[in-house]
């Protein structure tokens, strides 16, 4: 089972929010309560906090699937649903998290309590007492919650280190690691003993830095040979290099100068990843270097390094002999240590306050797009496609089941201009429109379309600069309502009249079948 973990994809995914609820208030003698549902929660987002405790990423190399919890839904009585709680993951600093899909650098997480948002929850759904307005007293609908952010990212950690002591194994990486700072490190007399990086922290005078050590390289590392593309991306944050040159290997065909070739040779051809904000970020052939002769306390060793040591400041190295065992060159080490960070330090500017810039919105955009798509087989359909982050987020919050929902949404995008915009375009009614991308986690969501609105005059069939609607004055005048008021009385008179005269007709005729004249 392994114990440090150094990259993990991790699948990660909000709290949905919860529904509004659809409630009308009842109590005796109070027939028309009102709505009173309240809102649903909101739901809980995935968060990422630098923790000096933790070291490794094993946690989420057994567990990768980490979601927060949802919003609870609204309730009657204008009580509103509980909000989801947050997820806390924990990472040591020098964690970079990365875009699965693309890459991309989403937070470089370098500063102990450092706090990023990785998948935000989902908002809650408004209930019908918020929906309620002078126009609509009692909707009988409510909105539904949004579905958090879910998606894979990357989690890579890099070392923060200052140093970096590389080597092939067995090179005494770890020994002097172990001499020079309180450090504890695995050391044995056989290769790869060191499966990962050790971190110490080392006093020279006044400066205060940090070693780390690299566990072995070999030859072919910065292709994946070994664990070289494992361990080499700890190096990347480092502001020097010491390489640590095994005096008395017995290994045929090694000494200290093509050891300092091969390993030169695979830190050049290492691929830095410059999308990460930490420093120096430089290739790593162009870093600060300092050459260590190490195990000079054997007699053979000692020899070679005197024998290495011209060649080696010949091509411009600063070489130092030393030996864990027997602490001989340590001080002089940690002092030219710290003299390569103290330098290095001082060339990092200092960062510059960040400046705040407001975008304002255009007056003329209206936070929505509308597009004419052909299709691409034989039928030669037409649909519109209408993309912008209110209608995607009012399409997810209605629930189709309920034709009040429905209507609401129609008015709601009437409201925003899409269906004037969707005239602009060619639309006509039974056009398909789709709102929302296919590709999407969400999906999106297709109906015929029935406008419900006419947007402007060129829209009624008259001519240009003509509306038959301003042509039309049914309104009638004074002298016309008080003639038809006339009329009216007239026909009502002769109506009673009329009807009179049929009574009087009946009165006669009845006397007349009794005789009485």
């Amino acid at each position: 089972m392994p114990m440090f973990v150094d990259r993990v994809v991790l699948h990660v995914a909000g709290g949905s929010g919860g529904h509004g609820c659809t409630s009308v208030h009842r109590e005796k003698f109070k027939p028309l309560g009102g709505p009173d549902g309240g809102n649903g929660g909101r739901g809980g987002s995935v968060r990422l906090v630098v923790d000096a405790s933790t070291t490794t990423l094993l946690e989420y190399h057994h567990a990768p699937h980490r979601v927060a919890a949802n919003g609870r839904p609204g309730m009657g009585s204008h009580r509103h649903g509980a909000a989801g709680e947050d997820l806390v993951l924990r990472v040591p600093p020098g964690t970079v998290v990365k875009d699965a899909a693309d890459g991309s650098l989403l937070a470089d997480l370098v500063h102990v309590g450092t706090d990023v948002e990785l998948a935000p929850g989902g908002a809650g759904g408004l209930g019908n007492a918020a929906l309620a307005t002078t126009r609509r007293k009692a909707p009988g609908f409510a909105l539904l919650g949004e579905p958090g952010w879910s998606g894979d990212v990357v989690l890579e950690l890099k070392s923060l280190a200052d140093v970096a002591l590389v080597g092939f194994p067995s090179a005494g990486k770890s020994s002097l690691v172990g001499a020079l700072s309180a450090a504890k490190p695995k050391i044995a007399d056989y290769p790869f003993t060191t499966l990962v990086p050790n971190l110490g922290v080392v006093v020279a005078g006044d400066e205060r830095f940090v070693v780390a050590d690299v566990p072995g390289l070999v030859e072919g590392a910065s292709e994946g040979k070994g664990l070289g593309l494992q361990f080499l991306r700890h190096v990347e944050r480092t502001a020097a290099i010491v390489h640590v040159l095994d005096c008395a290997t017995l290994e045929p065909g090694r000494d200290p100068l093509s050891d300092l070739e091969t390993i030169e040779a695979e830190l050049a051809r290492y691929a830095v990843d410059l999308t990460a904000t930490g420093e120096p970020g430089l290739p790593l052939e162009e870093r600060p270097v300092l050459v260590v002769l190490n195990k000079v306390d054997v007699p053979e060793a000692r020899e070679l390094a005197d024998f290495v040591r011209p060649e080696l400041e010949a091509r411009g190295h600063e070489v130092l002999e030393v030996s864990a065992a027997s602490r001989e060159g340590l001080r002089e080490l940690s002092f030219a240590m710290a003299a390569l960070v103290r330098r290095a330090r001082a060339a990092v500017p200092e960062p510059e306050a960040p400046r705040v810039v407001l975008r304002p919105r255009a007056v003329d955009e209206t936070g929505f797009t509308v597009t004419r798509e052909e299709a691409e087989d034989a039928t030669g359909g037409v649909r519109f496609r209408v993309l912008g982050s209110k209608p995607e987020r009012w399409v997810r919050q209605t629930d189709f089941s309920n034709d009040e929902a429905v209507g609401y949404l129609a008015d709601r995008l009437a409201k925003l201009g899409v269906e004037e915009e969707l005239f602009a375009k060619g639309a006509v009614a039974g056009s398909e429109v789709v709102i929302g991308d296919d590709r999407s986690a969400r999906g999106a969501v297709v109906f015929d379309w029935d406008p419900t609105l006419v947007g402007g005059a060129e829209l009624l069939g008259g001519r240009r600069g003509e509306d038959p609607r301003l042509q039309d004055d049914d309104r009638p005048t004074r002298g016309e309502r008080r003639r038809l008021q006339e009329e009216r009385k007239a026909a009502r008179a002769a109506t009673q009249a009329e009807l009179e005269a049929e009574r009087l007709a009946d009165r006669r005729a009845e006397r007349a079948e009794r005789g009485d004249g």
